[in-house]
């Protein structure tokens, strides 16, 4: 059983269908890159509920394989439902850094914002996607520097921004992964072909809650926050979706390849 703190509500759910949504599309440039083509075998390591995994199986189309891999048995049975229109998928239960999946079996191996959720062990599951890329193949990450996230315009009742990081950093892990992913594919023997940032402004929809708010639960657990905290940040949303005009969103995210020696 994965400890990710993001509880999988429906509404959570659809903010990870508009995120890979984003994905495909902002990105769909840097995925033909590194190789995620018609015909391509990809991992997606962290694949969570399976948004993304469903749009990576549309872009290897039929003649290709994408495996899903996930810690969480829950995500695992989200991300089967979402890529059940796709036969070449598959999803199984595994960690990110022992996922069970054959040694040099993928084009491209994916991992999104699992690093950030996993201190102490990214330079490990770095590894183990290299290990699972065939010579010439590639390893593909994205994750964020949530430091620098930010809501335009700021509503002073939230700071479940800073909550959130607090929460993070006394589990150990590091929100601002992002910014050292190059490094992580440099010590794992790959050649680093792009690292950059793509982080556009993005438009907070009505009823959609940003990945804070799912773990709340669990923040109120670890003693960060009070139920008061959260009847605050509840009626704070609630009055955000009566905006006529949504808020913009900014959040520092990071794409990285790396290549294998051919």
């Amino acid at each position: 059983m994965s400890d990710y703190a993001l509880a999988l509500s429906e509404a959570e759910l659809g903010r990870y269908r508009i995120m890979a949504a984003g994905a495909a599309s902002e990105e769909a440039g840097a995925w033909a890159a590194v190789g995620i083509v018609a015909g391509a075998t990809v991992a997606d390591v962290g694949c969570g509920p399976g948004a993304v995994l469903a749009e990576l199986a549309a872009a290897v189309g039929p003649e290709g394989r994408v495996f899903g891999v996930d810690a969480d048995p829950v995500a695992v049975r989200h991300a089967r439902e979402e890529v059940a229109a796709h036969p070449h998928a598959t999803v199984q239960v595994g960690a990110a850094d022992a996922t069970g999946l054959r040694p040099g079996s993928v084009d491209v191996a994916v991992c999104r914002h699992v690093l950030a959720h996993n201190g102490g062990r990214e330079q490990a599951i770095v590894d183990h996607l290299v290990s699972l890329a065939r010579p010439g193949g590639s390893v593909y990450l994205v994750d964020v520097d949530s430091s620098g996230a930010r809501m335009v315009p700021d509503v002073p009742e939230l700071d479940i921004w800073e909550r959130y990081v607090q929460f993070h950093q006394g589990r150990g892990n590091d929100l601002s992964v992002g910014l050292r992913l190059g490094h992580y594919l440099e010590a794992a023997g790959t050649t680093v072909e792009r690292f950059t940032c793509i982080s556009p402004m993005l438009r907070l929809p009505a009823g959609i809650r940003p990945p804070q708010w799912a773990a709340r639960e669990a923040m109120l657990e670890a003693g960060v926050l009070t139920e008061a905290d959260v009847e605050r940040w509840r009626a704070a949303f609630e009055e955000l979706d009566s905006w006529e005009q949504r808020p913009w969103l900014f959040v520092p995210m990071f794409v990285a390849a790396g290549r294998l020696p051919g």
